[in-house]
């Protein structure tokens, strides 16, 4: 049966917190899995939440601080000892243990890795720490199965059978030289097949996919998504096997980016979550608010530079907000398949054929809603023809232009290493706001003949 947690649940769990009854609180959690207690913290104020962490053993709690938010697991580990947050990263896979170190303040992360017993455990999370986050070093964990190419078979399974302890599931067998440089992989099937005394450099495969330390994030998970892979091996500069990138940490780094976007597509300057301060939220959202405001005034400047057509044609400041709205959404889809593009890294063709493309797509969008808004214009608000022209005129050549915008907007801040998708919030809806303002009056100027 599926989890689900009650406020009858969680009331009954303060009340063991609250008469401090750790023995039947612990009994009564041990049926959960961790990801239910973790959404139950969730739910519970710092202190209770602290104290489950330090009532239950490491090897659950480990699984339930990665699962938290970051901001309630920064108030938890805030309450925990350096020892008692070395006692949760010993349980931890490395990567994650240096994804939670990493958050902690300098002084606070070399006591906790003081207080780490196992030497080799703590050298590997300080190794971890090195690399950028959103790159292959900043995302592999150095748990993995390698072994020898000059190995015999019965050796080489003695030896996987020490490694397999530590590492939580084995995706892959990696064989390696006697410096360490990636060779290729070893089958198990072929490996439980082959004669003991056969060396592992008759039985292995050569072909392995892998990625460099350095290789940027998403380039890792394209790779992944294209061959299907369920792990990765890292190597480093000089070919060296450093760890492996397996498809969970490639679905959280999926998921974090799109949250991110998605705020970003928003008009949302950095990463916020509902529950957030004030502070914090509005210096979020204000930033790209003065935008859109600096983007209305300015259209509102362009409007009153047309103060004579509005004197004598009054019914064009009817589809001011037609204008702006198709302006703003032609500019929002087009900039969307693009940044989509350049993050699936399935745009193809030369710049000019996508403009062409995206153009005759706009074009024809621009005639279809033309012809439904001079129709309406003329018979419904009583435009006259010439009105009524240069309204449908506007509209194609607005649609046009926001279109190519879209299009040229996501492509320059790439080039430039911005996240394009910043093109598809306020920004791009805000400058073709005011192209569309602009283009509106001047093409109704040329027409109606002021």
């Amino acid at each position: 049966m599926q989890f689900q947690l009650t406020d009858e649940f969680i009331e009954k769990v303060e009340e063991l917190i609250a008469d401090n009854n750790g023995e039947a609180l612990k009994k009564f959690l041990a049926e959960f899995h961790f990801a239910d207690i973790a959404e139950l913290l969730q739910e519970l104020d710092t202190d209770e939440a602290t104290y489950i962490i330090k009532l239950l053993d490491s090897e659950v709690t480990s699984e339930i601080l990665i699962e938290l938010d970051d901001d309630l697991r920064e108030r938890v580990l805030d309450n925990l000892t350096p020892s008692e947050i070395a006692d949760e990263l010993e349980e931890m896979d490395t990567d994650d243990a240096a994804d939670i170190i990493a958050e902690l303040d300098d002084h606070i992360q070399k006591q906790v890795i003081d207080h780490i017993e196992d030497a080799e455990h703590a050298a590997d999370i300080v190794d971890l720490l090195r690399y950028d986050e959103d790159t292959a070093g900043g995302l592999m964990a150095k748990e993995l199965v390698r072994v020898k190419e000059t190995w015999t078979v019965a050796g080489c399974v003695r030896e996987m059978r020490r490694q397999a302890e530590n590492v939580t599931r084995v995706h892959s067998i990696y064989v390696t030289d006697k410096v360490g440089h990636l060779k290729g992989r070893l089958s198990l099937k072929d490996l439980l097949t082959a004669p003991e005394r056969a060396h592992i450099s008759e039985v292995y495969i050569p072909k392995v996919d892998s990625v460099n330390v350095h290789t940027p994030a998403d380039e890792v998970a394209r790779i992944m998504q294209k061959y299907n892979l369920e792990a990765i091996p890292v190597v480093d500069d000089n070919g060296i096997l450093v760890g492996r990138i397996t498809i969970d940490d490639i679905v959280d780094y999926i998921k974090e980016e799109a949250e991110r976007d998605y705020q970003l597509a928003a008009g949302i300057s950095q990463d916020v979550e509902a529950d957030d301060g004030l502070f914090k939220q509005t210096k979020a959202r204000l930033p790209w608010l003065l935008i859109g405001m600096m983007g209305g005034l300015g259209a509102a400047t362009i409007i009153s530079n047309f103060e004579i057509i509005l004197n004598d044609f009054p019914k064009l400041l009817i589809f001011v907000p037609l204008i702006q709205a198709t302006a703003g959404n032609v500019g929002v889809q087009s900039s969307a398949i693009i940044v989509q593009g350049l993050a699936n890294d399935s745009l193809k063709g030369h710049l000019l054929a996508r403009i062409i493309r995206e153009t005759s797509v706009a074009l024809v969008n621009g005639i279809s809603i033309a012809i439904i808004v001079l129709f309406i214009s003329h018979f419904v608000f009583f435009t006259s023809y010439l009105e009524s022209l240069s309204i449908g005129i506007a509209i194609i050549t607005v649609i046009i232009i926001a279109a190519i915008v879209g299009n040229l907007i996501p492509l320059f801040l790439h080039g430039r290493g911005i996240d394009p998708a910043v093109a598809t919030g306020p920004f791009i809806t805000t400058s073709n706001d005011v192209f569309g303002i602009f283009t509106y009056f001047l093409i109704a100027k040329l027409i109606l003949g002021f």
